[in-house]
């Protein structure tokens, strides 16, 4: 059976940073054809450097070249604006009239609403906000993506598709995707809390920091592609574990007498009052 090939129009990076460079990975495999080419920008000679002998990709610097961003946009038809939030405003009146009218400007800058991003850009551009996570790296994010006032069904399903070349997607209206970020943005994060802290147990059982390490690690793992494989739910999953009157369920009733619930409501809450700081 053959692969099926993604096609999609020029593409301008703008910003080399951890998620600039995991999405250009998903672009780059094969099956994926870029009509036109990607180009990349970033401040750094050096960063802009270690890309340059990279297939189908032209890598600018602003250091060097002065109009980087502005060249980089010309022509495109999707422009993933992978900045630092603080960053966009200055960046988006920049290239606000190089950009090609009907392209799309993705944002991938945490906290900076469509509205931001409309009122800085002509009218005949269209905006879709997203929020991948780092997963993106080996190909296996979740990405919450959000159509702007502009965006058509046809552009939010090419934003979809370039997305969907480092993982999965979900679409979701604006207002729930600082919801998301708290979920499956920050959601890495917890999980190695957690691979963390049972492998500090596991050490205090009398099991070498390297042998904790194997088993903790292992088990994730080892769990996450069960979970993967199989048709159960985790909690399907969790019980088939869980003999009755067995150990498990001793350690699982100490777990849920802690109410992790109820911890993980107060950590989300928490961090989307953050998201709406830095949207503010």
């Amino acid at each position: 059976m053959s692969e099926k090939v993604v096609e999609l129009p020029k593409i301008a990076v703008l910003g080399a940073g951890s998620m600039g460079r995991a999405i250009l990975s998903g672009l780059l495999q094969p099956g994926v054809h870029v009509d036109g080419g990607i180009v990349v920008t970033n401040r750094s000679a050096t960063r802009a450097a270690s890309l340059e002998h990279t297939d189908g990709v032209v890598a600018l610097s602003t250091e060097e070249h002065p109009e980087a961003n502005r060249t980089a946009v010309a022509g495109a038809g999707i422009v993933l604006v992978a900045v630092k939030p603080a960053m966009v405003p200055d960046l988006l009146a920049e290239v606000a009239d190089s950009v090609e009218p009907g392209a799309i400007v993705v944002s991938v800058a945490a906290g900076v609403t469509v509205a931001r991003f409309e009122a800085l850009l002509p009218a005949s551009v269209a905006v879709v906000r997203s929020m991948p996570n780092t997963p993106a790296i080996v190909g296996r994010a979740v990405t919450g993506v959000s159509a702007g006032t502009r965006a058509t069904d046809e552009q939010l399903a090419l934003v979809r598709t370039l997305f969907e070349t480092v993982g999965t997607v979900v679409e979701v209206p604006e207002s729930q995707l600082d919801a998301l970020s708290t979920i499956s943005g920050s959601g890495p994060a917890y999980v190695y809390l957690l691979i963390e802290q049972l492998t500090a147990t596991a050490i205090d059982k009398g099991f070498s920091p390297e042998q904790a390490a194997e088993l903790v690690n292992g088990t994730f793992i080892g769990a996450a592609h069960l979970l993967e494989a199989s048709d159960a739910t985790p909690t399907e999953l969790r019980i088939q574990v869980t003999s009755p009157k067995g150990t498990t369920e001793r350690a699982v009733a100490v777990l849920q007498d802690a109410d992790l619930k109820a911890v993980f409501d107060r950590a989300t809450d928490a961090a989307l009052a953050r998201a709406v700081e830095l949207g503010a």
